[in-house]
């Protein structure tokens, strides 16, 4: 009897800390403050592994990009930034340069690096909710919806990702507001 008491407070513990690690962990609002990796067997993956994005060179400019967009909003600089590293197939990266151009109003080449994004990794979540934003400021409410439900299939309606997406389609169409 005593046993099993303990197994069941050790399993009472266990499932405690799963749900309470989540919880702790702190929440950024927006963007991917780390890079997502390649896509596996990707060709420059293959060519040059001194410049993965397990390099700390690389990382270390990707996180500078990521300050210059979401702490000073300098998209211009963090445009030359992310290009100079290299990595234009990474989804968060073309993701970050994708946001960039939309934010500076370049809306056909945030597309142009939207679409590369999600065919380096056709569930970069992140890419999902910005390029649905930008269908919301297009006025493509039924585009923005679909990308709704490609992250309700691949983060949860729960997500941050969805949370804010929805939120921008609640909104009235042509409110001219710009997320």
């Amino acid at each position: 009897m005593r046993k099993s008491a303990i197994r069941l407070l050790t399993l009472a513990m266990f499932v405690v800390a799963l749900i309470a690690v989540p919880l702790l962990t702190p929440a950024h609002a927006s963007g991917d403050e780390n890079p997502s990796p390649p896509a596996s067997g990707s060709k420059k993956e293959k060519k040059d592994k001194s410049s993965s994005v397990e390099d700390g060179k690389f990382v270390r400019g990707y996180r500078a990009a990521y300050a210059a967009v979401y702490d000073r909003n300098d998209y211009a600089s963090a445009i030359e930034h992310l290009k100079a590293l290299g990595h234009d197939d990474n989804a968060s990266v073309a993701t970050l340069i994708g946001y960039s151009y939309r934010k500076l109003g370049d809306y056909k080449v945030s597309q142009i690096w939207y679409e590369r994004a999600l065919k380096a990794d056709p569930n970069h979540v992140k890419t999902w909710q910005y390029y649905g934003l930008w269908q919301v400021e297009q006025g493509n409410r039924d585009q923005a919806q679909f990308h709704l439900s490609r992250i309700a299939a691949l983060a949860g309606t729960d997500s941050d990702e969805y949370r804010s997406l929805a939120a921008a389609l609640e909104k009235p169409p042509g409110a001219g507001l710009v997320y």
